[in-house]
């Protein structure tokens, strides 16, 4: 059976990696002072939103997502016909309508795919699955990185479907942003008061970052600490933590609002690559999603690993 991936484009996956393995990416248009930006893991695109400086001004982008029109078009004209089965990964439905757009867009697919399918000369059902990571970013990419490996084993489409769900309900997004005002005011055009003003306007003041949590679609604050620095150090200790204790997923995945060198110099992040190496982990850094900048502001880093359900975290 030919599976396929598709995955919301932010879900923070290097292009290299996303095009060896053929996972179809559903764009985001990024709309910002009238300016506007396709979001689908472009090289080409995400330097154009860096270098006109939009990343420190686009808290007040519009994001447009496929519509579920838009959707099962993508699907009909050559998913269907390409593949027996495809997975389809979101970032949370709680942070996003990506998931309920593809969802809402998989009951048309499944009706109406069989007359294509024929047309074509392929034979047999048409299977697709929607998947809700129920995490952000970097987070989402864990159940995308084991579609992957449970393509290559041979696994069949109902043994996927169990795993990547596990891995989905234990799939774990952290991020630190640069600039809380920043994310105070994206938050509030996008209607979430959980930035509020004095924490945000203090904590610019006093340089405090937070280090947010995403999992199992709740996200919030874990810890926060002086300096953006410091913050990635203890971010990267507890990682490296989770990676002795043993992941899930193979996968240790970053991603940055900016230069990925500024993340190569960041402290532990060195340390935490030599931990992945002799845990046989892969560590993979990434240019996050212009879509993700939108909401985080430029410069924020994210972090993303699968592991079963611990306690503790930051000391």
């Amino acid at each position: 059976m030919r599976t396929g991936l598709v995955m919301d484009a932010t879900c923070d996956l290097p292009l290299d990696y996303v095009q060896k393995h053929h996972i179809t990416v559903l764009p985001i248009l990024v709309n910002v002072e009238g300016e506007t930006f396709a979001d689908q893991r472009d090289p080409a695109e995400t330097t154009r939103f860096l270098e006109s400086d939009m990343g420190s001004r686009s808290h007040s982008a519009e994001t447009t997502p496929y519509s579920s029109e838009e959707v099962m078009q993508l699907f009909m004209e050559r998913l269907i016909i390409d593949y027996d089965c495809v997975f389809c990964f979101t970032i949370t439905t709680t942070r996003s309508p990506v998931y309920e757009q593809v969802h809402k867009a998989s009951f048309s697919i499944l009706k109406n795919y069989r007359p294509v399918r024929q047309e074509a000369g392929v034979p047999g059902p048409f299977l697709m699955r929607v998947i809700d990571t129920q995490t952000l970013f970097s987070g989402s990419t864990l159940a995308i990185i084991e579609g992957v490996r449970l393509i290559e084993s041979g696994k069949s489409p109902g043994q996927m479907r169990e795993r990547l769900e596990h891995i989905a309900q234990n799939s774990y997004g952290f991020l630190i942003p640069r600039d809380l005002n920043y994310l105070r005011q994206r938050a509030r055009k996008r209607g979430d008061r959980s930035i509020g003003l004095l924490g945000a306007t203090l904590g610019s003041a006093l340089d405090i970052k937070p280090i947010l949590r995403g999992w199992r679609g709740q996200t919030e604050p874990v810890t926060k600490t002086r300096g953006f620095e410091h913050a990635a150090g203890m971010l990267f200790e507890h990682i490296g933590e989770r990676v002795r204790n043993g992941l899930l997923v193979p996968a240790v995945v970053l991603s940055y609002g900016g230069d990925l060198d500024v993340v190569r110099e960041l402290p532990g992040f060195e340390d935490l690559q030599h931990t992945c190496a002799d845990h046989g982990i892969e560590l993979m850094l990434s240019t996050m999603s212009i879509t993700a900048m939108a909401n985080t502001g430029q410069g924020a880093l994210s972090a993303g690993f699968a592991c079963e359900e611990y306690e503790g975290g930051f000391e």
